[in-house]
């Protein structure tokens, strides 16, 4: 059954659900500093819950997105839900008008929600990942692409079937690419990518390199291609210039985590299951 505003009015009614969900996933044994387990009850009028034998408190939302927000629970989960039910993305303006809460409230929804979507990758990318670089900062005149004025650089990463990575760096440079591709992909992998020069470095990394030029009108060659990754390019600027319009280099890699997020768990049943799921963590285990 599909997840909708009916399952989640459910599974959340008030804001005494949602930090019961906070509480249980981040504490399932439920132990006290005295020694006693599943002791603790919650506590009236603050978000907090305390032990029956020594008063002991714990808050659970301390150290989360949530973490002195006086806005409440429900609304926090709600836009959670909101962001997951719409494959481009929710402006803040959007948040705003659903949630009734000021412009600068739902702005730093969206952005302390993002955060918790960096929760990088579980195994290093394997078998043929493609690699390749995007520029965003949107349409203006003069050079496109590839050195253009003005412009953020992304480097990424798509393994074919799999999961992507994108990071925004200060210029597309070995040092930043071949950094990267280090951490991200098994040394094992098949390295497509086109012919920027910076990627014939990647056979001294101890990767089997491909590549097609884009430059002499070549897109693909055989299997050789880097479709899947472009793809990827295709629909993050098509959602930041249909939903938010524009995007600072700031923030930008906030969003870049917020669409690989949605890459990456493409197949989940429920992606709002995906995304609460990332609820409990603190700011520091999601950055």
């Amino acid at each position: 059954m599909k997840y909708n505003f009916k399952s989640f009015d459910k599974e959340f009614p008030d804001d005494a659900a949602c930090l019961e969900y906070i509480f249980k996933s981040r504490f399932p044994d439920q132990l006290c500093v005295c020694g006693k387990s599943h002791c603790f009850h919650r506590r009236t009028k603050r978000r907090a819950y305390a032990c029956a034998f020594c008063g002991h408190q714990i808050y659970p939302t301390a150290g989360t997105i949530f973490h002195k927000s006086e806005t409440s629970l429900k609304s926090w989960f709600f836009a959670i839900f909101l962001m997951a039910q719409s494959r481009n993305g929710v402006a803040a303006k959007e948040l705003e008008r659903q949630l009734g809460v000021t412009y600068k409230c739902a702005w730093r929804m969206a952005h302390q929600i993002r955060k918790l979507l960096a929760s990088g990758l579980a195994n290093k990318l394997m078998g043929v990942v493609e690699a390749d670089e995007a520029y965003f900062g949107g349409i203006r005149p003069g050079k496109r692409g590839r050195g253009a004025a003005g412009k953020t650089p992304v480097v990424g990463l798509a393994e074919r079937g799999g999961s992507v990575d994108a990071k925004v760096v200060d210029a597309v440079t070995t040092s930043n690419v071949f950094i990267n591709i280090d951490r991200k992909v098994d040394r094992s992998a098949s390295l497509y990518s086109d012919e920027l020069a910076v990627y014939r470095y990647a056979p001294r990394f101890g990767f089997r390199h491909r590549k097609v030029n884009h430059g002499r009108g070549e897109y693909v060659r055989g299997d050789i291609h880097t479709n899947t990754i472009e793809g990827f390019w295709s629909q993050v600027k098509r959602s930041i210039g249909g939903t938010h319009h524009s995007v600072s280099r700031k923030y930008l890699q906030n969003y870049i985590n917020e669409f690989s997020f949605r890459y990456n768990h493409r197949k989940d049943a429920s992606l709002f299951a995906s995304m609460v799921a990332r609820v409990p963590s603190t700011l520091s285990e999601a950055a």
